[in-house]
């Protein structure tokens, strides 16, 4: 039995294209508050709420952390093939990444003035990696590899059933420690650190809802990564063969039932094959057709102009462009895949670029995961008696403009 066909939308249908653009789901407090309560316990209780967290939610009795000898055991067990390919994928990912980190340099303002930009690495990292419904130790690699390429001495994972593909994975990227929780619990003693589980500086990484409101939550105290949540693809096409089109879709579609898929083309009749061929695709998959009914769409604009300038709106986590003149004009997108090989599978595993990206509109503002989420960028400046007397006639009428006299002064008994 076939599966049910994507919607069809006119672009000028404008309520169906808002109700499309404007998805966000309205605040759920209550569901707030339930993840607000389990943070706070852990914060105020420790390993005493998280052991409980963690027997209900995963199953898990102590000892919560995987040992080195465990991980090179459950190794053992994996088929070499997925060991080589975990191998390459990391390799993969450690190039580009070697490539993100922002780069030391000196410059000389003035005579007497100079300033130097130090990139220093953060201490310690957690990596969130989502082990419920499938075991994604690609994500593992997203976030370890390059933080260990960054300098990062520390990196601590949490996976709430960490299988033996994750454990190698763990292994490969070098893991410092590995812990079998999950979830808004996981979360939490990541972020203020419990008597099993140590503290660290930023976490990063995909998750459910209830991670992504736990990240939300912990974030003036610990630094995450961005908002992460309900996986996203928009295809822009006008042209190509409408079973890959589909396959693409239906494979975004497989992740969760609130997964975004997306196609936007200016050809009706490409729009009609492409719905006709995620019907006969999804069938057998569950999940994806629950997503596909419930959140996928086919957009039939009148130009591939219009076709661009609405994927831009919907700022998606992957775009996908069949051609390489569609993106000379500005793009939003987390990252984007051009032409018909580039299949976004690709970007998930081997291609190197990351694929943990912002979704729900952060595209709007900043890009993957990468490198340099790993380090701080400090300014160094080093000023001589002549340099600040260069610099004195914009410091202090400044300082003067904005009240702040002291500050003007502070530099005047230097130059006395």
């Amino acid at each position: 039995m076939a599966g049910r066909s994507i919607r069809v939308i006119d672009a000028r249908d404008a309520r169906s294209l808002e109700r499309l653009i404007h998805r966000d789901a309205v605040a759920d407090r209550a569901f707030e508050r339930r993840v607000r309560a389990i943070v706070d316990r852990v914060r105020a209780s420790g390993d005493r709420a998280l052991l409980g967290f963690a027997k209900r939610f995963d199953g898990v009795r102590p000892p919560l952390e995987v040992t080195p000898d465990e991980m090179r055991a459950a190794a053992r067990q994996v088929d070499p093939a997925v060991r080589r390919a975990i191998h390459r994928a990391a390799e993969n990912i450690a190039r580009v990444a070697f490539r993100q980190i922002p780069r030391h340099w000196d410059l000389d303002v003035l005579p007497g003035v100079s300033v130097e930009q130090r990139v220093e690495p953060i201490a310690r990292a957690g990596c969130y990696v989502p082990g419920g419904r499938f075991p994604l130790p690609s994500s593992l690699l997203m976030t370890v590899v390059p933080a260990r390429v960054a300098g990062v001495r520390e990196t601590v994972v949490v996976c709430p059933r960490p299988d033996a593909a994750i454990m190698t994975a763990a292994l490969e990227a070098g893991v410092t420690r590995l812990f079998r929780i999950g979830g808004a619990h996981a979360v939490a003693a990541l972020a203020y650190g419990t008597a099993t589980v140590p503290r660290v500086d930023k976490i990063v990484g995909p998750g459910n809802r209830y991670v992504a409101v736990a990240k939300a939550l912990v974030a003036g105290t610990c630094a995450i990564d961005f908002f992460a949540g309900p996986t996203e693809i928009v295809i822009v096409a006008g042209g190509g063969r409408p079973d890959w089109i589909a396959a693409d879709l239906v494979a975004q579609a497989e992740h969760d039932p609130d997964a975004r898929s997306i196609f936007i083309t200016w050809s009706r009749a490409l729009a009609d094959k492409v719905a006709r061929a995620v019907a006969s695709q999804q069938t057998g998959r569950a999940i994806a057709e629950r997503s596909l009914s419930a959140n996928g769409a086919i957009v039939v604009t009148r130009s591939d102009r219009d076709a661009i300038e609405l994927a831009n709106r919907l700022a998606p986590e992957h775009l996908v462009v069949d051609r390489e003149a569609l993106i000379r004009r500005p793009i939003v997108a987390g990252a984007v895949f051009v032409g018909p090989y580039s299949a976004q599978a690709a970007g998930d595993y081997a291609s190197g670029s990351n694929h943990v990206l912002p979704t729900a509109g952060a595209a709007r503002w900043r890009g993957g995961l990468s490198a340099a989420d790993f380090v701080r960028v400090m300014s160094v400046q080093r000023i001589t008696r002549d340099g600040l007397a260069r610099l004195a006639p914009i410091i202090l009428p400044l300082a003067r403009a904005e009240g702040l006299t002291a500050h003007a002064e502070s530099v005047e008994v230097r130059l006395k």
